[in-house]
C-alpha cells in the first residue's frame, strides 16, 4: 500500500491509527502543539492517547525540533506516566514529519504534530497538508533509519548546530 494523504484526511489515516499501536510508535515533527483528538462525544489531548499506549507497553518515542508552547505543557502535566516512560529528544535540526507504526507503516509528510497539521481542526481552519502512508518495506525502512539515526545521534558528531541544541543526544 502507498496512499496519498492530504488535509483532513490526516486526522482518520493517520491519527487515529496511532490507538492501534501495539509495540512501537515513532513520531518525527518539527512543531509540536497541543493537538486533540475525538474521545466519544468529546475530545482530549493525544498526550492521552500517548499515556494509553505507554501503559499497554507500547514503546512511544518522540523527536522534535524545538520546545513545544505553553498549552502543550499544560496538558503533558496532567499525564504523570509520560514524564518518565515517553521516550523524548530535542534536536533542533529536526524537520521531518515521519511517523512509524509497529515498524510496519509509515507516514511521511508535511504535517507537524499540531492540531492545524493533524489535529481534528476543521477543512476552513486546518493547515493544506500532503503526506504518503505506506507499508512499502524500503519506505518504511528508510524513513525508520532516518529516525533511529537521529535518535542515537549519530548526526551529531559533524553537527555544527550544537549551540542551539539544549538537548545534545549521546551515543
Amino acid at each position: 500500500m502507498i496512499r496519498y494523504i492530504q488535509n483532513e484526511a490526516h486526522y482518520t489515516e493517520v491519527v487515529e491509527r496511532i490507538r492501534g499501536v501495539k509495540q512501537y510508535l515513532w513520531i518525527g515533527t518539527a512543531d509540536i502543539k497541543d493537538l486533540y483528538v475525538k474521545e466519544c462525544n468529546s475530545s482530549a489531548p493525544l498526550l492521552k492517547v500517548l499515556e494509553v499506549l505507554i501503559r499497554r507497553g507500547v514503546e512511544v518515542r518522540l523527536i522534535h525540533a524545538k520546545e513545544p508552547g505553553r498549552n502543550f505543557a499544560d496538558d503533558f502535566d496532567k499525564y504523570p506516566l509520560l514524564w518518565s516512560r515517553l521516550e523524548r529528544r530535542l534536536c533542533p535540526r529536526v524537520h521531518f514529519k515521519i511517523l512509524i507504526f509497529d515498524c510496519e507503516i509509515a507516514y511521511i509528510g508535511s504535517a507537524n504534530l499540531t492540531g492545524a497539521g493533524l489535529g481534528m481542526k476543521g477543512a476552513t481552519t486546518r493547515n493544506f497538508e500532503a503526506g504518503i502512508l505506506t507499508d512499502a518495506p524500503a519506505l518504511v525502512d528508510a524513513a525508520a533509519d532516518q529516525f533511529d539515526a537521529v535518535w542515537h545521534g549519530v548526526p551529531c558528531k559533524k553537527c555544527r548546530r550544537k549551540s542551539f541544541c539544549a538537548d545534545i543526544i549521546k551515543q
